[in-house]
């Protein structure tokens, strides 16, 4: 019985005296104990062409249903080329390919991870086969490959930070305390009151959002995301972050947008939202809560918030040391990322659009 998938001299001499004895690949694979694909892949790679030995089964079946069976097969001819084809070490493809390495390079230091380079590239160089890169070859330019890696050259290669691949598992979470009573949340603002329209993302103008807190609990930010594009505003709180102050902060930030981009804020239950009618008195967008402990509720701001430690690392960045031109200057690089939900486009590329569709306007201020 061979390994799963491999083949050696033995097993491929018994594959040469069986097909010349007019043995069926399905019956190949039996006696040899291995999957008909595995015999199937032998005689596609490492056929002898028109020399070797030859199945009967080439010479009777009609042509459209020859397939394999017109190769002959040598087992030492297979022999020599699978060790061709196993020979260790290969050009590593970012090494051999100077442009691609640099594009590779270049999205790397603009934060973009591995998957989102590969399908971008596909994007912008359509006509170039030559620039195609799988995610894995990037992961393992990063992780595996000691000498000329792509750590050497790009710090911090990974927003994640980490040194080493983790497993992809996730353990399940702990229950969670109950709810205290929070007055602020009603029926007529729970999420469950929320328009149609903003859950299935039909409509852009919906957004969700929530604090990013500093280190030691002393600072936090104000971030922003639309529901349909992606597109993320950020406001700084300088001195903290009261309901009065967060308040104030959204408002700003929602003057940026025309009123059809202004349609509903989901927030988690925090009390930095206690005045929230106030906010909907001002400006006519109204505000819903999330369920407690649903963050789900709030996916894209949650996952952006994510992507925003790779800029303020968790529990060491203190938010009093950036102003709001920082916060702005950091919200357009995460605005012109490519997205896989948005089919790698950015969402600065799908608001523009959008922008346009609506009212052929593109000049929209959305930052001050």
């Amino acid at each position: 019985m061979a390994a799963a998938g491999v083949l050696g001299l033995s097993h491929r001499r018994l594959i040469e005296y069986h097909w010349g004895a007019g043995a069926s690949i399905s019956q190949i694979a039996g006696m040899l104990d291995v999957a008909v694909s595995t015999i199937s892949r032998e005689i596609s790679r490492y056929h002898s062409a028109r020399h070797g030995t030859k199945n009967p089964r080439g010479g009777w079946l009609p042509p459209g249903r020859r397939g394999n069976y017109r190769w002959g097969y040598r087992a030492d001819w297979a022999q020599r080329r699978a060790g061709q084809a196993r020979r260790r070490p290969k050009p590593r493809l970012l090494w051999a390919n100077r442009v691609l390495r640099e594009l590779v390079v270049d999205g790397l230091a603009r934060r973009w991870s591995p998957r989102q380079i590969s399908r971008r590239l596909v994007i912008d160089f359509a006509d170039r086969p030559d620039l195609r890169v799988c995610a894995e070859t990037i992961y393992q330019a990063i992780y595996l490959q000691a000498r000329g890696s792509l750590r050497e050259l790009v710090d911090d290669a990974l927003r994640s930070g980490r040194r080493q691949r983790r497993r992809q598992s996730r353990a399940a979470t702990a229950a969670r305390a109950a709810l205290r009573a929070k007055p602020w949340v009603s029926e007529q603002v729970h999420i469950s009151a929320r328009p149609a329209q903003a859950s299935d993302r039909a409509v852009p103008g919906h957004w969700e959002g929530d604090l990013v807190i500093g280190a030691g609990g002393r600072s936090a930010i104000v971030t922003l995301v639309e529901r349909t594009t992606r597109y993320t505003m950020l406001g700084a709180l300088p001195v903290d972050r009261s309901s009065p102050e967060v308040i104030t902060v959204l408002r700003t930030l929602m003057a940026r947008l025309p009123a059809a981009l202004a349609q509903s804020i989901t927030w988690d239950q925090g009390s930095e939202l206690s005045e929230h009618a106030q906010f909907t008195l001002a400006t006519g967008c109204p505000v819903f809560f999330c369920d407690p402990h649903h963050p789900w509720q709030r996916g894209s701001n949650e996952n952006t918030n994510g992507l925003l430690r790779q800029y303020f690392p968790k529990g060491r960045y203190d938010f009093t040391t950036i102003d709001q031109h920082g916060l702005d200057i950091v919200a357009a690089e995460l605005n012109d990322r490519p997205r896989e939900t948005l089919d790698f486009h950015t969402p600065a590329e799908r608001l523009t659009q959008l922008l346009a569709s609506n009212n052929g306007d593109t000049t929209v201020a959305l930052t001050p």
